[in-house]
């Protein structure tokens, strides 16, 4: 008989990774590109779909033919996913993910054609664009870009997203930000490393710059702040893409994959985070994400040239022209690696 050696030590990470199931490294890439909120798909292509995808509810986004959408794509090559989140607070209902609701965090996903990278691309929420009509609700025209979930819900949006970009998008996701708290307290809490001072102008916290350990709650608070941060809306977007890293270090660092308790509420609650687009094959996501690893994302925000903008639908972003069609240029050639390394990403400014 054979017994196991009570002095062994743990593997460090990169061993377990290597180690891992084929559908955990999948959950893995999913936690890495949208911050947990998709973690649950990961699981569903290997093994666990009746447990997981019945907490996905899904929606017709794409069927509408508004959106150049190939579903041969997925065999082979580059992948672009749009993520919508909403920012509802406890208590509030989640009207966000709803028609009529404006979508307050758009992130586009670019996964390479080797598979084995992606970029996650933060769209200022108020980017000055052309917003496609929508019937008797909107006749077309230049709006703020998180407009267009308004007057067209999820479609509209995309329709908007493949319009700018020139991308064709393979799957779209409406994600509730809002769980992000619980997904936080689920890992056990995580370390944010902030480049500048952030107070918060709903609790009066400040956060000095250097790293931070934060829960839930604090996770929660320091990923809303737009007044208290540099940058404004620049500068919230960067914060929540330090959170999203930040969880995807405490998912690959801990035994959160080790813990069935642990993970089943991960994935329960990015699960029940999600709309999905209808003909969105989640197995076949999961498979394509599944060589991804946590130093292979990068997150880049649209450049942008005027922050305040005076338009007739308020202040609003206008995005850079030139370097923003050359950004999008670089994810439909799939080259962005080039474009980041040309273009380094800085944090907010005052």
């Amino acid at each position: 008989m054979v017994t196991e050696n009570p002095r062994r030590v743990a593997a460090p990470a990169t061993s377990r990774w290597r180690a891992m199931a084929g559908w955990k490294k999948a959950m893995i890439a999913l936690v890495l590109m949208v911050g947990v909120l998709c973690a649950g798909l990961g699981a569903v292509g290997f093994g666990l779909k009746q447990r997981y995808e019945g907490r996905v509810q899904r929606e017709d986004i794409l069927g509408k033919g508004t959106v150049p959408h190939d579903e041969r794509r997925w065999e082979s090559g580059p992948l672009n996913l749009l993520l919508l989140g909403s920012d509802s607070r406890d208590g509030e209902p989640d009207q966000a993910l709803y028609p009529g609701q404006r979508s307050d965090t758009i992130m586009l996903v670019h996964l390479n054609a080797g598979r084995d990278a992606a970029t996650v691309v933060s769209i200022p929420r108020d980017s000055y664009v052309d917003v496609p009509a929508a019937g008797e609700v909107w006749s077309g025209g230049p709006n703020k870009i998180n407009a267009a979930f308004a007057f067209g819900g999820a479609a509209l949006a995309a329709e908007t997203v493949a319009k700018l970009t020139g991308l064709p998008l393979d799957g779209v996701l409406v994600a509730n930000f809002a769980a992000v708290r619980k997904l936080v307290d689920a890992v056990g809490g995580i370390n944010v490393c902030l480049p500048y001072t952030v107070t918060s102008s709903d609790t009066g916290v400040t956060w000095p710059a250097g790293c931070h350990d934060l829960d839930g709650r604090a996770a929660d608070d320091l990923i809303r702040q737009r007044h208290g941060v540099p940058g404004g809306d620049f500068g919230r977007i960067h914060d929540q893409q330090l959170v999203v890293r930040a969880l995807a270090e405490r998912v690959t660092a801990t035994s959160l994959l080790t813990s069935p308790t642990r993970l089943d509420r991960v994935l329960t609650t990015a699960a029940e985070s999600l709309i999905v687009d209808r003909d969105l094959d989640l197995a076949d996501l999961a498979l394509a994400l599944r060589r991804v690893r946590p130093e292979t994302v990068q997150f880049v925000t649209a450049p942008f040239s005027d922050p305040n903008l005076q338009t007739p639908a308020g202040s609003a972003v206008r995005l850079d022209e030139v370097r923003a069609p050359a950004l999008f240029t670089a994810l439909r050639e799939d080259r962005v690696a080039q474009w980041l390394a040309a273009n380094p990403q800085t944090p907010p400014a005052n």
